[in-house]
């Protein structure tokens, strides 16, 4: 069997020492950048040991099939090479990768993912887009000391994302196809620099910024703030050239100036201004083209820059995963309310689930993070009973998967689905094979857990029932049923199980008492 490569499991605040820091790191795999940020956890703060970045450009390495091609994969992997000294010392539980739009759009992201993993012995997890704005969001309040409803703009390589909230609260979420990678490669591929390619640009993304424009401006917000390297560059080329009441700040007349300085260069490999690293130059004009269309579509005289972006805010996302505050149980919570799930059915299939978990977890090698996604699992299994009884599970693993569930990265919401879908009925071979080979063999023990719980509580009884002995010896799974003359519910239930493992190629035995 392949090595199982687990998704990270951070201690929560409550957990950490108070008098010694927690180490924490998260790499960004952005469609311009890649990013690492480590840094010591302490009384809610996070304290810088070392940031590093590189122009990778990852979307500029797809193709016009969507694929990425190996030179574009190559240049990833030997970045993340650099970045791997910087990790030795962190532990496993206390490391995020993360990927944005680049690898949310190749069709041959897994590819690079497993040689990425296999590099760096880390689970990579692509968060969708929303996700990637809440996490923006994060990062950006915590370097913000004003209160107040704030509008936070990112515009990364291949997306931009725009969140309105308060404090540390987002009220509005969205990402947008629109980055400076993908903008230059499609506006300006030839290096040309124009007024009339420009405005193309512009009025593009105006198009794109047209879903959310009234939304947004309904909800209202006193204070616009940008983040990441446009933004940033921005702000350092107007305040070079004077053109700007502070550093950091962007004004709509210094934006119209430095436009202006733009298209007097008329190609982009002679993009040179005072402020503007190098290593930019080629992308800051479509990126500047974005942030015309949002001055221009928001109406907007000003914005500041923060600095504080998707790396920051993985971090303190992390810090607060299984406590109290952690993202995951919330969107669990709003989505069992949305689809009117028996709260008690799936508690107690829950409880038997842990139950059985807390049976088995050692002789199987189980993870303590592992039982977190049996138990969210069992509280959502029913969730598709809200669109048909007929093939449920099915509709709870559509939902799972594709709904935007704040916290979760799209493989941890494919885990949820599988989990789901397995539930019940034949056991989904086609599915799990689907999923990455370092992930078949932990799922395929947890789905055989939750079969049995969602069975021992078939009754659907006030409580959950008395948990019949489970034993688990390599592969093998044995339960053993109380003696009973005649066939009961549960003994039939089994009886049927068996039949569904032997088909899909596992052992399964059911025994009865004193036998």
């Amino acid at each position: 069997m392949p090595k199982e490569i687990s998704f990270p499991l951070a201690a929560s605040p409550a957990e950490l020492d108070n008098t010694e820091p927690q180490r924490l790191a998260a790499i960004d795999l952005g469609s311009n950048s890649f990013h690492l940020l480590v840094a010591n956890y302490q009384h809610e703060r996070l304290q810088v040991v070392a940031r590093m970045g590189e122009k990778v450009q990852l979307a500029a390495g797809l193709d016009e099939n969507g694929y990425l091609s190996e030179a574009a994969m190559q240049r990833a992997l030997d970045c993340l090479g650099r970045f791997a000294p910087f990790l030795t010392d962190i532990e496993s539980a206390n490391l995020r990768i993360v990927g944005t739009n680049a690898l949310r759009d190749a069709y041959n992201s897994q590819t690079f993912i497993e040689r990425a993993e296999a590099q760096l012995g880390h689970a990579i997890e692509i968060i969708a887009g929303r996700e990637e704005a809440r996490l923006i969001y994060l990062g950006a309040a915590h370097a913000l000391a004003e209160n107040g409803r704030r509008l936070i703009v990112d515009i990364g390589g291949g997306s931009t994302e725009f969140i309105i909230g308060e404090a540390f609260e987002p009220k509005a979420l969205e990402s947008l196809r629109m980055g400076c990678v993908t903008f230059s490669s499609r506006f300006f591929r030839d290096g040309e620099l124009s007024e009339k390619r420009m405005r193309r640009a512009e009025l593009a993304a105006l198009s794109e910024l047209a879903n959310i424009q009234r939304p947004y401006q309904r909800l209202g917000w006193q204070d616009p703030v940008g983040s990441s390297g446009t933004i940033k560059a921005a702000a350092s080329v107007l305040y070079a050239y004077g053109d700007t009441p502070q550093e950091g700040v962007i004004t709509r007349s210094g934006l119209k100036k430095l436009r202006e300085r733009l298209l007097k260069c008329k190609q982009l490999d002679k993009v040179e201004l005072d402020g503007l690293k190098p290593d930019r130059a080629k992308v800051f004009p479509a990126g500047i083209a974005i942030l015309n269309a949002i001055f221009e579509a928001f109406n907007l005289s000003q914005m500041r820059f923060a600095d504080g972006a998707l790396r920051e805010g993985v971090l303190y996302d992390m810090a607060g995963r299984n406590s109290a505050e952690d993202t995951r149980s919330k969107s669990l919570d709003a989505l069992k309310r949305i689809y009117d799930v028996d709260s008690r059915q799936a508690e107690n299939v829950a409880d038997t689930a842990l139950r059985l978990f807390n049976d088995v977890k050692k002789a199987w090698g189980l993870s303590q993070e592992q039982g977190h996604y049996l138990v969210w699992a069992s509280h959502v299994h029913e969730i598709g009973l809200a669109i048909s009884h007929s093939q449920f599970h099915r509709h709870g693993a559509y939902l799972l998967e594709h709904s935007d569930l704040a916290g979760f990265s799209r493989p941890e919401q494919r885990l949820l689905a599988f989990l789901v879908r397995a539930h019940r009925r034949k056991f989904p071979t086609k599915e799990w094979q689907a999923l990455p080979a370092s992930h078949q063999e932990g799922c395929a023990k947890l789905a055989r857990l939750m079969r049995l719980a969602v069975l021992i509580n078939h009754s659907r009884s006030e409580v959950a029932p008395p948990l019949p002995a489970i034993k688990a010896e390599g592969e093998t799974l044995t339960i053993t049923l109380p003696a009973s003359d005649e066939p009961t519910l549960l003994s039939t239930d089994m009886e049927q199980e068996q039949a569904y493992m032997t088909a899909a190629g596992f052992t399964f035995l059911v025994v009865e008492a004193n036998q």
